[in-house]
């Protein structure tokens, strides 16, 4: 029986005649509700969507026979990729495609603002002739500081070193070689915030860059500086963009990305500023990437669908792996989430360690998963089991998997991680009942069921301290579900591991930091 694809947002010709001539049935039906594609998409094996599409729970549920869902572009908000691996649906996406126009866009924008290129064409097609009003500034000699110097934040670099500027840039988890190579001299956020002439931004959204640029950073920058966003609107708080560039503190912005799209009215009040220069998300919107989107979900859904190859993976339906094997995944993406919590910074060196019955299989795809979970926090998207190493190595760490032929131990996956200071952190774990455990942190051994985020705490082996974490902890309002207490020796160093039931806010760590006299504490969500 021949498989069915639903194509339910615009995709070029080259790309639909890729499944065509995969021999998969393709139907194309656009613009569709969430009922409307509820009502249908129970007879499709392949479902390929754009940003239109809002693949919801109750769509995933109702498609009896979904086998991948290929998002042709980078970003997977719209589709509930928890409840596709639930129900073992590959969810695929194109994580690179987009890079060379978002950095051509990028380029573009500064080139607009530093010659007020908008401005003076909107004033000349009111019949005007003002050149001294729309004077602008050489991008020779000028500093651009880069917040985020990953693909995009690098290659804006490669192209702008051609006007001759300096470049600083701002990545705590890059390493300075992989900066250097580009020519970006890595440096402190606010170092870039204060010396830059223009600023761009090319971070992911996430909690710790959400609201990052406000107006305190604005009131620390140049007069004269700028600040250009092609990477996601909600890093920049717009209510102080408004105010910085109305009352003078910087000289001007362009924007791409918003924090509503498309504006909400509130939003709308910027678009009253002349300094304000502005597109609707046309980062990725070239003929080019649109074509490379089109022909890489194609490809990699077909490849799927007709030889079950994995391409550009989210997740990683659990069905096509060795079940005995199968509960290391999570595991593993576990524990390299922890360690790089843990580092807080540039990773330069990770190794996978298997020791008992498990190190004699294919643990390829365990230690895939381990640097999935370090790469988490850093990219601030979901690495998959075909980009992740590589993606490893663009940031500077080296990766390497070792086994210890001691089958007389218990299965484990061990993760050490050395930063760019020399510092080495390890952390160890195993499955029990089919449940990840961390067993091992830094030399103290327990046992901790892996199931929500966790407090990490070292401190002096003294009396007093667990009742004063559980009092500073209640009087905050925060649950802990489960506590476990290793240490050494008596009177030494103790490591206390907590579960809690949501996050731990900055503040309110460092109250029970201080009421229970920690030397050390993180806060690690999983």
């Amino acid at each position: 029986m021949t498989m069915k694809v639903l194509v339910s947002d615009p995709l070029s010709e080259d790309g639909l005649n890729i499944l065509k001539d995969a021999g998969l049935n393709v139907d194309v039906n656009t613009g569709l509700s969430e009922e409307d594609l509820c009502k249908i998409i129970g007879d499709y094996d392949a479902l390929i969507i754009r940003s239109g599409t809002k693949v919801t729970a109750k769509v995933i549920d109702a498609a009896k026979n979904l086998k991948v869902v290929g998002r042709a572009g980078v970003g997977v908000d719209n589709v509930d990729v928890p409840a596709a691996t639930e129900k073992g649906i590959l969810v695929m996406n194109t994580p690179a495609a987009n890079t060379l126009s978002a950095a051509e866009h990028t380029c573009a924008m500064i080139m607009s603002l530093a010659r007020n290129i908008p401005q003076a064409h909107m004033s000349m097609h009111k019949g005007e002739w003002k050149r001294s009003k729309f004077t602008g500034i050489e991008l020779n000699g000028k500093t651009l500081g880069i917040i985020g110097v990953g693909r995009v934040g690098s290659e804006v670099a490669r192209r702008l070193k051609h006007f001759n500027m300096d470049f600083l840039g701002y990545d705590p988890y890059l390493p300075k070689e992989v900066a250097d190579e580009v020519g970006v001299k890595l440096t402190t956020l606010e170092d870039v915030i204060e010396h830059s002439d223009i600023m761009t931004i090319h971070t992911p959204l996430l909690p710790e860059t959400r609201g990052m640029i406000n107006l305190d950073q604005f009131k620390r920058m140049k007069p004269n500086a700028m600040l250009v966003n092609v990477a996601r609107g909600g890093i920049v708080v717009e209510d102080d963009l408004y105010t910085a560039l109305k009352d003078g503190i910087i000289k001007g912005a362009a924007f791409d990305v918003w924090e509503h799209e498309p504006l909400d009215e509130k939003e709308m009040k910027l678009l009253e500023l002349e300094n304000l220069i502005v597109t609707p998300h046309l980062g990725a919107s070239t003929v080019e990437a649109q074509e490379r989107v089109a022909v890489e979900v194609a490809e990699a859904a077909a490849k799927f669908l007709k030889e079950g190859v994995i391409n550009n993976a989210i997740n990683a339906p659990r069905g096509k792996l060795d079940p005995e094997l199968a509960p290391f995944l999570p595991l593993a993406e576990d524990l390299g989430t922890i360690a790089q919590q843990l580092v807080g910074g540039p990773v330069k060196n990770m190794e996978v360690i298997y020791s008992g019955p498990v190190s004699k299989r294919d643990t390829k795809r365990i230690g895939i998963f381990a640097v999935i979970g370090v790469l988490n926090k850093i990219i601030g998207e979901k690495a998959n089991i075909i980009n992740a190493v590589s993606i490893a190595k663009s940031k500077g760490i080296t990766y390497k998997e070792s086994k210890l032929d001691d089958s007389s131990t218990y299965d484990a996956v061990e993760i050490k991680l050395e930063g760019t200071d020399g510092k080495i952190t390890c952390v160890k774990g195993t499955v029990f009942a089919g449940v990840p455990r961390l067993t091992k942190l830094n030399g103290y051994t327990f046992e901790m069921p892996l199931q929500s985020d966790i407090f990490v705490a070292r401190y002096k082996d003294q009396p007093g301290v667990i009742g004063a974490v559980g009092k500073a902890f209640g009087d905050n309002d925060v649950n802990i579900g489960q506590m476990v207490v290793a240490r050494n020796e008596p009177n030494g160093t103790a490591m206390m591991v907590l579960t809690v039931d949501h996050d731990i806010k900055d503040d309110v760590a460092k109250k029970v930091i201080d009421a229970a006299g920690f030397e050390k504490a993180k806060f690690i969500a999983l």
